[in-house]
């Protein structure tokens, strides 16, 4: 519940040092000295190797420092006898301390996970800490509330989510001071009667447990403001909960309500009620027409099931199952609800009642393209593009959907979300990662219409709802990033988010050559609703490493601005106060968006820098530096933040020169990569390490008397077009002619890579473009291809040992196959080319026959193969989709895709002709007259 955020405030100042803690860990490595562990009243070591051991050698010294100590944060991923020896010092060490951090999730599992820590207790000595307001025992493996935490009486927030709690004590209610209290995500089943004695508690978030039943007591807390419990068990609620009259937020969604007390519609302060995804059938009047209530998800207006027809006999309706074939894009789906899965590997789950009359719901998986893939400047795309149609028509209850995703490689900061249009606008859905297998991980989503979908991973995004009274917004992964909203700051509530990116400082000196430059993490913050705020807002941000407020030279200090879609980071520094404290840096702002007065010139930004989208973020950025044109290192730090360091290889087939494989690796990829395709390709070494950002078009031109041999959908002019994703596979395979003389000698030509789309004309020779190696350079690497000399009968090629004449598979109207695409479909296969001869219909005999005829030449048994039975399919209605429905069934969806595009291609220029010769009138109802209706695929 995002109101919850205005009350962590004091957890979040707790955190704040923990910026402090990896600054001072990352400074290390500038000197010998031991990174200081003291930063005025607070004590971070929850992210030191080694903590307790630190905690216990201060105690033994026993600084000065440490007995005004109020903040201490510790992980609990320690060996629980030390964690328990160094917690038992504390209260003599510690006497003032104000808050205790004992938090797991440091350490996260393969999917991202947060792990929980060891501890499982707290020893008694604790409850001598007379000071303390603020405890925070999540993500840990307690089963029962340690007895010492009822005896802290001036205890204010107590925060006990992500444990293993399967009841709270009765002597709970004798905490006088307790405003917050969290226990989400834990297994309780019951609730304490004395938990209304708890007249002072405002926040309580019970959400995901095992709770069925509430106790009438509930009532009695007279200054409640928010109750969630979301994700229980609850059958029914207690009328005593009318007696609320504080309450501002109750979430009840994904229960099993039946019913609900009508006198919620009437409590004086309520602004949302959330019973979402429940059982209610009928709904009190007062509650239906109130528009705080959100009631999505519910069987409202439908009959109750019929009873068993015996008491021991349970009706079980089974929901029918769907599973499509290739050849299938759209199924039908009636009110009774259905599970599909897709031939692309897509599963969606329609519940019952999802729609009211039946309906047909077609679907397509689109290759990504720029035009296609809306990607923020640090988001990387997981996944093709699924469109489900019809757009837009709201479903009754909303649809489950699962998206198979590449695992991201980079974890820590960053999240999956599956993101969606709507309304022309895209936007990001709540993701849960749900693991299959190892490598096979799933995206899954509620959605409750249709329209495109794909996977991408992005930093944390923060979110909050700005109330009229304010609220406190930090940043999940680096605590010491807040945004501080006062009363009053706005009039109608609006919703902030806040995504944070880091760069190391290795990195940051290694890049400008300038060791004295750090920076602090960057802010991204964005907003809904009008574009200034009513009252100044202050925006904290750590200083950047090795600096702090005693020994900062202002001078050096710079606050930098980036306002999308321009690419030059402004210097605001005079434009506003910068409030200095020992760690941080505070300033205040009215608007998120600035009207930067004109400056000294900066350099001009990079060609290859795509505009941001509008609705980018702008960013915020600081600084520490002896350079004076700061705005210029800031934009050559930015790309390196969004630069994806990767090699080109340009590799010919060992049996077949003609067919070329083209490949863009990451850089880490590159040695295990050519070592699998090694066997069976030979080429040059890979070219330099070049930059590319994440969603670049680049393309492939063939240079020196060599061209591309047949028309394909991503050839323009015999030049090959593609688009960089880092997770994605960034490979193509085609076939190479040239008209040069192959019987006098050799062909040696090349192949370059340009950046950007596919221009009219490249210079064959582009010397002096390829002096250049900025990342804002045209030419990127320039490889060898030598076709080599063909010897007598050589020249009629492979094919004429197989006698076979020219042949089509398909006809023009619907899409053919040339003798030339059925070779590129050859060379794609490999070992697995039995199990596609046999989902075409080839006899077993025939199989082994061309096994022994070609027993040492796999290229060759593969195209006997196809060609073979090609040839019985010459002039056979539907031979092309056998063809693409026997790749599908073999998993190799890759070379059905591909198929498919072509297919497409013809089909488009066989209209095209028919309109030019006037056959045919501009009739937008045929396939591919009007290609803004859907895109075209951007790659095969």
């Amino acid at each position: 519940m995002s109101a919850v955020a205005e009350g962590l405030e004091l957890e979040a100042a707790a955190a704040a040092a923990e910026d402090a803690a990896r600054d001072a860990a990352e400074a290390v490595d500038t000197g010998p000295e031991e990174p200081p562990l003291l930063a005025g009243n607070r004590l971070s070591l929850d992210l030191y190797p080694g903590g307790c051991h630190r905690l216990l050698h201060l105690c033994a010294q026993q600084p000065s420092q440490l007995l005004q100590v109020e903040f201490l944060r510790l992980s609990t991923h320690e060996d629980p006898q030390l964690l328990e020896a160094a917690l038992a010092r504390v209260p003599w060490s510690l006497p003032l301390l104000r808050s205790l951090v004992l938090k797991g999730g440091q350490r996260r599992d393969a999917l991202g996970a947060c792990l929980r820590g060891t501890l499982i207790t707290l020893p008694d000595s604790l409850s001598g800490l007379a000071c303390l307001a603020h405890l925070d025992l999540s993500f840990n493996s307690l089963e029962t509330l340690p007895a010492c935490i009822l005896e802290m009486h001036g205890l204010d927030a107590l925060l006990l989510s992500h444990n293993r709690l399967s009841e709270l004590p009765e002597a709970l209610g004798a905490l006088p001071a307790l405003t917050f209290l969290s226990v989400a995500h834990n297994c309780l089943q019951t609730l304490p009667k004395a938990l209304g004695a708890l007249s002072t508690l405002q926040r309580l978030d019970l959400s995901e447990n095992l709770l069925d039943t509430l106790p009438p007591e509930v009532g009695d807390l007279s200054s409640l403001c928010e109750l969630s419990l979301a994700s229980n068990q609850l059958q029914s609620l207690p009328a005593s909960l009318v007696g609320l009259r504080s309450l501002r937020l109750l979430v009840l969604h994904s229960n099993l309500l039946t019913s609900v007390p009508a006198g919620l519609a009437h409590l004086p302060l309520l602004t949302r009620l959330d019973l979402r995804d429940n059982q209610l059938r009928d709904v009190p009047p007062e509650l239906l027409s109130a528009p705080f209530v959100r009631l999505q998800g519910n069987p409202l207006g439908e009959a109750s099931p019929e009873p068993p027809s015996s008491p021991g006999t349970l009706l079980v309706l089974e929901m029918p199952r769907l599973f499509l074939t290739s050849d299938v894009d759209s199924f039908p789906v009636t009110p009774q609800g259905c599970s599909v899965t897709l031939a692309c590997g897509v599963r969606l789950q329609f519940p019952a009642g999802a729609t009211t009359t039946p309906i047909t719901i077609g679907y397509q998986l689109w290759l990504p393209e720029p035009g296609l893939v809306p990607l923020g400047p640090h988001d990387s795309l997981l996944s093709g593009v699924l469109e489900l149609r019809p757009h837009g028509v709201a479903f009754q209850q909303d649809v489950g959907l699962w998206l198979l995703f590449v695992p991201p490689r980079a974890r820590r900061c960053r999240e999956v979300v599956i993101r969606t249009r709507t309304d022309n606008n895209w936007s990001d859905l709540d993701t849960h990662l749900e693991e299959e297998a190892p490598k096979r991980l799933w995206a899954h989503c509620q959605v409750p219409h249709f329209s495109w979908f794909l996977v991408v991973s992005r930093p944390v995004s923060n979110t909050c709802l700005v109330p009229p009274e304010g609220t406190l917004l930090c940043s999940s992964g680096h605590p010491g990033v807040t945004v501080t909203f006062p009363p009053g700051a706005t009039e109608e509530p609006r919703q902030v988010s806040m995504q944070v990116v880091r760069m190391a400082g290795q990195e940051l000196r290694a890049l400008l050559g300038e060791p004295e430059t750090a920076v602090s993490p960057l802010l991204c913050l964005s907003q809904s609703g009008p574009p200034s705020f009513l009252r100044p807002v202050t925006v904290q941000l750590p200083l950047p490493p090795g600096v702090t407020g005693l020994s900062v030279d202002r001078s050096r200090l710079h606050l930098l601005y980036l306002a999308p879609p321009a690419a030059t980071w402004d210097d605001i520094t005079a434009q506003v106060v910068l409030e200095l404290t020992h760690l941080y840096a505070r300033f205040q702002v009215t608007h998120f968006s600035w009207s930067v007065p004109p400056q000294l010139p900066q350099c001009p930004p990079p060609k290859s820098v795509q505009p941001t989208s509008p609705s980018s973020p702008p960013r915020y950025w600081l600084w520490y530096t002896t350079k004076t044109c700061v705005g210029g290192l800031a934009r050559k730090a930015w790309e390196r933040l969004r630069l994806h360091r990767v090699n080109l290889i340009a590799l010919q087939r060992r049996r077949d020169p003609e067919q070329v494989l083209l490949q863009c690796l990451p850089r880490n990829k590159v040695d295990a990569t050519l070592r699998r395709l090694l066997e069976r390709y030979r080429g040059p070494e890979p070219s330099d390490t070049v930059g590319m950002f994440e969603g670049e078009q680049f393309f492939a031109a063939f240079e020196r008397g060599i061209d591309v041999d047949a028309d394909r959908p991503d050839c323009v002019e015999g030049r090959i077009c593609f688009v960089f994703y880092s997770h994605l596979k960034n490979v193509k395979e085609v076939y190479v002619t040239t008209t040069l003389d192959r019987e006098a000698q050799a062909v040696r030509g090349q192949v370059s890579f340009y950046r950007g789309t596919v221009p009219m004309e490249v210079p064959e020779e582009a010397e002096a473009a390829r002096r250049r190696k900025d990342v804002d350079a045209l030419w990127m690497a320039t490889l060898p291809i030598k076709l080599p000399r063909l010897r007598g009968s050589e020249g009629q090629g492979w094919g004429a040992s197989l006698s076979l004449a020219p042949l089509n598979l398909g006809d023009a109207e619907t899409g053919f196959l040339t003798q030339s695409n059925l070779l590129s479909v050859a060379g794609r296969l490999g070992p697995d080319w039995p199990a596609v001869a046999l989902h075409l219909g080839m006899p077993y005999r025939d199989l082994q026959r061309i096994r022994h005829e070609f027993r040492d030449d796999l290229d060759g048994q593969i195209r006997h193969m196809l060609f073979s039975w090609a040839e019985r399919q010459a002039g056979q209605p539907g031979a092309v989709g056998l063809l693409v429905q026997a790749l599908e069934q073999s998993d190799r969806q890759d070379v059905a895709e591909e198929v498919r595009a072509v297919l497409e291609l013809g089909r488009r220029k066989y209209q095209d002709g028919i309109r030019r010769t006037g056959l045919a009138s501009e009739d937008p109802a045929l396939p591919g007259s009007s290609p803004s209706e859907s895109p075209e695929p951007g790659q095969a």
